[in-house]
Parts: C-alpha cells; sequence; structure tokens
C-alpha cells in the first residue's frame, strides 16, 4: 500500500508538468468518451461519467470540450473509437505492473508500451499474469495537515468507505468501487478536499525496493505514465522511509 501511495504522490506532482504539456486534457477526453459510451451521456446516472467530468474540470477543461467528449462517446458526434485495455508485465526486481490504457489504434499503443517496458527493465507479459495481484478501489488521499483523522473517518466509514490508514502525513481512504461517488459526495459535503482522488488498483502484497531497485522502477513507471495512452500505472511495490529520503535527494 505504501508503494502504490508514493507513486500516486509522484503522479499527482507530474500532473502539473503534464497539463502544460496538454497531455491531461487529451486523456480526460478519452475517459470520458469511453465512460459515456458504456454508461450513456447523462452524468447524474453514469457514475464512472460523473468522475471523469469531474476530473477533466479540475484540469481547467473547457465545458464545450467536454461536451464534444460525451458526444463522441454516445455517438453524436464521430471520434468515438476508443478502446479500454489492460497491460499487464513485470518491472525491475519482478515488480508486477498494470497500465490502464484508452487508445484508438491497439496497433500502435501494443508495441510501443512493449518496448518501455523492455528499455527500462521491465518485460510485457501475458493476460492475468499479474492482474491477479491486485484489487480495484476507490482510493482518497488527504494530508493529515488537512483533515481530522476522526472527523475524516466518521463521514467515509458512514458514506460506505471499508478502512482509513495513515501513511507517514497522509491519510488514505479506500472504498469498493461501486461505492466511490457515494464516499466522494460525503467529502464534497463536508467541505473535505482529497489531495487525489481516483478507483485505482491496490496491490494485495508489494516488493520492497533498495534505493538501486527504487530507482529503476519509478523511472519504467514514470515513462509508463508519460505515455499519451497511459491512463493510470499500478505496481506492487514499497519503498522504505529511509530509501525515500535518499530519493528525494535526486
Amino acid at each position: 500500500m505504501a508503494g502504490h501511495s508514493h507513486w500516486a504522490g509522484i503522479k499527482h506532482k507530474k500532473a502539473v508538468i503534464d497539463n502544460k504539456r496538454g497531455k491531461v486534457w487529451s486523456r480526460c477526453s478519452k475517459a470520458i468518451i469511453v465512460a459515456a459510451k458504456l454508461g450513456g451521456g447523462d452524468a447524474d446516472t453514469n457514475p464512472r461519467l460523473r468522475l471523469a467530468v469531474a476530473d477533466a474540470k479540475s484540469a481547467n477543461m473547457p465545458n464545450d470540450t467536454i461536451s464534444r467528449a460525451i458526444k463522441k462517446g454516445t455517438g453524436e458526434l464521430d471520434g468515438g473509437n476508443v478502446d479500454e485495455v489492460l497491460y499487464e508485465g513485470y518491472g525491475p526486481g519482478g515488480v508486477a505492473v498494470l497500465c490502464d490504457i484508452l487508445t484508438d489504434n491497439r496497433n500502435r499503443t501494443a508495441p510501443e508500451i512493449r518496448k518501455a517496458f523492455e528499455v527500462n527493465g521491465g518485460k510485457l507479459g501475458a493476460t492475468n499474469c499479474v492482474a491477479y495481484l491486485f484489487e480495484r478501489k476507490g482510493l482518497f488521499i488527504f494530508s493529515t495537515e488537512s483533515a481530522n483523522e476522526e472527523q475524516l473517518m466518521e463521514i467515509a466509514l458512514e458514506a460506505g468507505a471499508e478502512d482509513i490508514k495513515r501513511d507517514g502525513d497522509k491519510l488514505e481512504v479506500l472504498c469498493e468501487p461501486d461505492v466511490f461517488s457515494d464516499v466522494s459526495d460525503a467529502f464534497d459535503a463536508a467541505e473535505l478536499a482529497p489531495e487525489s482522488k481516483d478507483i485505482t488498483r491496490i496491490p494485495t502484497n508489494t516488493i520492497e525496493l533498495d534505493l538501486a531497485g527504487a530507482r529503476k522502477v519509478l523511472k519504467l513507471l514514470d515513462v509508463l505514465d508519460d505515455h499519451d495512452d497511459v491512463q493510470s500505472v499500478s505496481a506492487n511495490f514499497d519503498i522504505p522511509d529511509e530509501v525515500m529520503a535518499e530519493l528525494s535527494k535526486g
């Protein structure tokens, strides 16, 4: 869990950079298209679309761009040919890696992802080679400076969350995907803003990395996360605090 949180924090910082590169809007558009395709264009009755639209708005995506993406997903406009794919593989040290992909061209994306693994000490694997090592969960991350743990626990559990954990100066709230919207709405009503929130994949066990291994794994994840078609990356590693301290030095 700790390893996942370290990566979530790194991705949160990267989002600022990615936004300047214009990549966030592209990812948001694909997420909206697929959500609308699968569950319809009404965000009030489609929780996945509601989350995708909220992410797009937090990235300052214009409303007309959001509307066009929804219409592409529902078939009202052309351009809705986006597929959802899960790529699985191994990183340095045998770390299990999952990539949630949204692509309009599998023949382009697959070799690019395979090359990213191979160049960075990993290997793209077969379907179901590592997926069984992860559980899909809703994850909210709060800073201990911005949220009271007891208040957070009361609100979260009443809304249907299943667990709250402390990881250093962060508080992590876990829930099943089907109550993610309920928990998110409860936090909004209480004016509690998480640093990040997502339906993601949590590892059921982790591999502890030393400094060299951590650098290799983080480099691979950084390359994968930088790919336009990659929506999210999950991996089953843990980085001890002393190793994180060394990494923070550069």
